[in-house]
Formats: C-alpha cells, sequence, structure tokens
C-alpha cells in the first residue's frame, strides 16, 4: 500500500509507546511498517533529494508533532517515551491525531503552532495533496524550509541544556566571532576563568583591530532570567569600565529584564534561548548542511541574444 502520511502515523505512534518505556524513532519505523502492509520495497523509497527514507522522515515528524503536543517527551535526542498527557489522551480513545486535532485540543501545540514560521509550514503540509492549493511551489519550499529550522532549533536547544557551562561559554564565543566579531577565534576571543570572572563569562574584540570590546554573560539556564541577573552584569560591565555587552542565555527573558536594559546608559543586547540556536543555524555553528538545493529560472537575457 502507499506509504501513508505522516498524520496518519501519530495516534499508531502514540499506542507504541504506550509502553511507558523509551524507545528510539528507528524501533518505531520497524514496529509500525506491519500495521500499514509496508513492503520491505516500500520502506526503503527514498525521498527525491535521495538521503533519507521516506517511511523514516515521515515517522520522525509524527513523533516530532506528538512532542510538541507533549504526548510524548525526548530524554535525548531521537529518543521519546510517552507523558502522563500521552497516556490520558490515549484513554479517551481519540479518533486521530492530525495536525488539527493536536491544533483544537493542546493548547501547548496551538501556541506552537500559531508561530508564523510554523503556521506557513503546516498549512503547506495540508494543502499540498489539495487540487486547491493556495501556496506556490516556491511558497511550500520556504515553508518546508522554516519548518525543518524550527525542528532544528529545538534539536539544538536539547543539545545545549545537556553542556558543560563551560563548554557553553566557549560556543557562545564560537557564534559571535562566527558573526564576524574580531576576525579569527584566536585574535578576536576568550574565555575567562571558571572562577573569579567577576560576572564576565568571556571578553571578545568588536573589530579584528581591537577597537573596542564586548564583554560576555553566557548562561546555560532553562529558567527564566530576570532583573537581578541583569543587574548584575551591569554592574561588572561598570567594574570593567565597559559600555558594551551581550547576555546570553539558553532560556527567556523575563519582561523586567528586557525593560531594564532599555534604561541603562550602557549597550546591552539579550539572546535568548531561540534567537541563539536562531543565529547557530544562520553562522554554521554547531550545525553543518545535510542537503542543497539550487533553484533556477529561465536567462531571459540568452534567449533575447541568440
Amino acid at each position: 500500500m502507499p506509504i501513508p502520511a505522516y498524520d496518519d502515523i501519530k495516534l499508531p505512534a502514540l499506542i507504541f509507546f504506550a509502553d511507558g518505556k523509551i524507545h528510539h524513532v528507528r524501533e518505531l519505523d520497524k514496529a509500525l511498517a506491519p500495521h500499514f502492509h509496508l513492503t520491505p520495497t516500500e520502506m526503503e523509497e527514498l525521498l527525491p533529494s535521495g538521503t533519507e527514507p521516506r517511511w523514516n522522515n515521515r515517522v520522525s515528524w509524527a513523533c516530532y508533532d506528538l512532542f510538541r503536543a507533549e504526548l510524548l517527551q525526548r530524554p535525548k535526542r531521537g529518543h521519546y517515551q510517552i507523558t502522563s498527557l500521552g497516556l490520558k489522551t490515549l484513554s479517551k480513545n481519540p479518533p486521530t491525531l492530525t495536525r488539527e486535532y493536536l491544533d483544537e485540543n493542546f493548547p501547548v501545540f496551538r501556541e506552537w503552532n500559531n508561530k508564523p514560521s510554523t503556521k506557513n509550514a503546516a498549512s503547506s503540509a495540508s494543502t499540498h495533496n489539495s487540487n486547491l492549493n493556495p501556496q506556490t511551489a516556491n511558497e511550500r519550499i520556504d515553508a518546508a524550509y522554516a519548518e525543518i529550522n524550527s525542528a532544528l532549533t529545538q534539536d539544538i536547544l536539547d543539545q545545549i541544556q545537556s553542556m558543560d557551562p563551560y563548554n557553553f561559554e566557549q560556543l557562545v564565543i564560537d557564534l559571535l566571532v562566527a558573526m564576524g566579531y574580531g576576525g579569527s577565534r584566536a585574535e578576536a576571543a576568550s574565555v575567562t576563568q571558571r572562577s573569579n570572572d567577576e560576572g564576565i563569562d568571556g571578553v571578545i574584540k568588536e573589530d579584528r583591530l581591537g577597537l573596542d570590546t564586548i564583554y560576555v554573560q553566557a548562561k546555560r539556564w532553562q529558567n527564566t532570567v530576570g532583573r537581578r541577573e541583569l543587574q548584575s552584569f551591569v554592574g561588572a560591565l561598570a567594574g570593567q569600565g565597559a559600555s558594551k555587552g551581550v547576555f546570553i542565555t539558553s532560556g527567556s527573558f523575563a519582561n523586567t529584564a528586557t525593560d531594564y536594559v532599555k534604561t541603562i546608559s550602557q549597550k546591552v543586547i539579550l539572546i535568548d534561548g531561540n534567537r541563539l540556536a536562531e543565529l547557530m543555524i544562520e553562522h554554521g555553528v554547531g550545525v553543518s548542511v545535510e542537503r542543497t538545493y539550487t533553484l533556477k529560472r529561465i536567462d531571459s537575457d540568452y534567449f533575447e541574444t541568440n
């Protein structure tokens, strides 16, 4: 039979995880194949890019949506386990677990799904097989790209939360260097000692000539950074006679923190976990290129001159 849409995989997938154990997503590939009467040939059918079996790809995305709805949790990359909410959901015998169903019944999924980039991608996925698809091919590509990056952002944050705090500080410096501050890593950046840093985690030159210096605070936190942490950082800047700082956290900033930095004389930039992951993707830190597509168009000048 044809490989099922990933919406159709979600309910059988959640049932598979009902044993409460942690399973790798590839276990699910093998376990659900008989449920959908897939042949070995169908299971090996590749995506157009040739990089991954279509079946594996759809199972992975089905699990990711269940994770976003908090029906599954992800103890580590590629591994999932059912949550209490997932078990409660199964006890109600839901008719389906499509994106529309998840959006209607699970606020946390709705909040994520209604973000502009995710919403566009979801719209593309739901209308892809429709005869009345309102999106152009280019729009569908852009939407899919946004959805893939959204998933990658979450993967990056998962990895960051398991890092040693000192290695996180190194990551932050590597990112700032990749963004063009100071040239090479050796020339531009340094990380302070693990102790006695007086609230400063890193120092980076603003340019290769070292005309100015930027001080860095890096917090590998799941918690919200509040005004008190910002005040401590600003105090450390004042102690260094510095006017510029970057405060980066893997968590988020409270409104009191963002309001506070608007009132001070120093220039302090705040980067939360989502923005950090986006910058890492944009500047190639901690990520690698999986595949590349080149979109081409007609060269009108060529045809007009021949």
